[in-house]
């Protein structure tokens, strides 16, 4: 069996702080061996699955011990005018990690101003710390113990406390509360859409709407996530809510705002952006129509007729094959045939954009693939505690999508 971790005599021998103001160094190794050759030897001797662990092992381990004296203003048995207190010897814990359990010694303090924490063990990414904040709320609050059991083993690798949990809401909840209010730049185009994740309200199962905002910036075509709210339906006045408070923020008045027919999204549409002009998601049109078809054997027929009217080269190209395709259907599917003439032309709003930027911009699906990764996410968890815990961990994963789309390239060239 082979033995987890090393001793801490052995991990100064490698590492060692110099002295509180200065970063750690290595070492020097008066034999013929160098401080790559352990880890070397680990990964021959035990390959990568039974190896890597132990590096990891090694290498927190010492990284800790380290990070314990900047702590304390002092190495381990140096004398110092500035020392925080004194090391208090080592206390066993297991860490889960993506290369597996790892037996760590975590470094203990006495007589600090405050104890002292090591940042490796409680940081991470913020859709994971959330995660854990929700997972954890869910426990407390009375949702069954051994499903939520289970998924805090699946997710998180551990138990967490009732203390723990305050403090890392208070933390997540400010962190995440200014990302949702910070300023935004002017938005050339806006999609907006929602989905639904189950909520206990009161002792029930609720779906919880999530409204989430995607933005490309003016200045230089890149998208962005605007921002994310959470109510217990998309009536008009919640939709309303979050579309004023993007307009506050600084986005101006976009050239177009995609979406679904929802009534709550119009009736919001018009009251707080009523110059911009309004593009029906094409996607969800498609589907729409399929309401009004009489026979199972007409709906390929009519989804192809309808896309070739959003495929045609110019508005007017388009409104001809529409007004055809009205005539079309004016006897086999009447009800088709009227719902055509007045909900198919909302879709055609695109064509009053540059031809480069219509495809982008005439669905709204960059919201439904936004959306499908929160449920992907939260689908873990299963049901949510309340209204926070969803904001919190849709919040987490959205920061961490909109920081990569913020760094990378340009979602529509601004080319005439």
């Amino acid at each position: 069996m082979r033995q987890r971790g090393l001793k801490a005599s052995d991990q100064c021998r490698k590492l060692r702080v110099l002295n509180p103001n200065t970063a750690p160094t290595m070492t020097r190794h008066h034999k013929d061996t160098t401080p790559t050759e352990d880890p070397i030897n680990l990964l021959l001797q035990h390959g990568l699955s039974d190896g890597l662990p132990q590096i990891a092992e090694m290498i927190v381990n010492a990284a800790m011990l380290i990070e314990r004296s900047a702590h304390l203003k002092a190495d381990l048995y140096e004398r110092s005018e500035g020392r925080n207190g004194y090391a208090n010897g080592l206390k066993d814990r297991t860490f889960h990690s993506s290369v597996g359990p790892l037996a760590l010694r975590v470094p203990q303090t006495r007589g600090s101003d405050k104890p002292y924490q090591p940042s490796m063990l409680e940081s991470g990414s913020r859709s994971d710390r959330s995660l854990k904040v929700a997972i954890a709320e869910m426990y407390l609050q009375g949702v069954s113990t051994r499903r939520v059991t289970k998924v805090m083993e699946k997710m998180c690798g551990l138990s967490v406390s009732s203390t723990q949990v305050s403090n890392l809401t208070a933390e997540l909840d400010e962190t995440f509360e200014l990302w949702r209010n910070r300023e935004l730049p002017e938005i050339a185009h806006m999609i907006i859409d929602a989905t639904y994740i189950k909520v206990r309200i009161a002792g029930c199962v609720r779906d919880c709407a999530v409204f989430t905002a995607i933005g490309v910036r003016r200045e230089d075509g890149k998208r962005m996530v605007l921002g994310v709210s959470a109510a217990l339906s998309e009536a008009e006045v919640h939709w309303r809510d979050f579309l004023v408070s993007l307009k506050e923020r600084g986005i101006g008045i976009p050239d177009s705002i995609t979406s679904d027919a929802h009534e709550g999204i119009r009736a919001a549409l018009r009251a707080v952006f009523n110059a911009t002009p309004w593009q029906r998601c094409q996607f969800h049109l498609q589907q729409n129509a399929q309401a009004y078809v009489p026979k199972l054997d007409m709906r390929e027929p009519v989804g192809a007729d309808i896309r070739s009217v959003f495929n045609a080269d110019t508005l007017e190209h388009a409104e001809a094959k529409l007004e055809a395709l009205i005539e079309k259907y004016s006897k086999s599917a009447p009800d088709l045939s009227n719902w055509m003439q007045t909900a198919i032309p909302e879709g055609l709003q695109i064509f009053a954009l540059p031809e480069h930027k219509r495809k982008r911009l005439r669905t709204s699906n960059a919201c439904e693939t936004l959306n499908t990764q929160i449920k992907r996410r939260t689908r873990v968890a299963g049901l949510f505690p309340n209204t926070d815990s969803i904001l919190r961990l849709t919040t987490a994963i959205l920061m961490e999508v909109s920081e990569e789309w913020e760094t990378g390239k340009a979602y529509i060239s601004n080319k005439k």
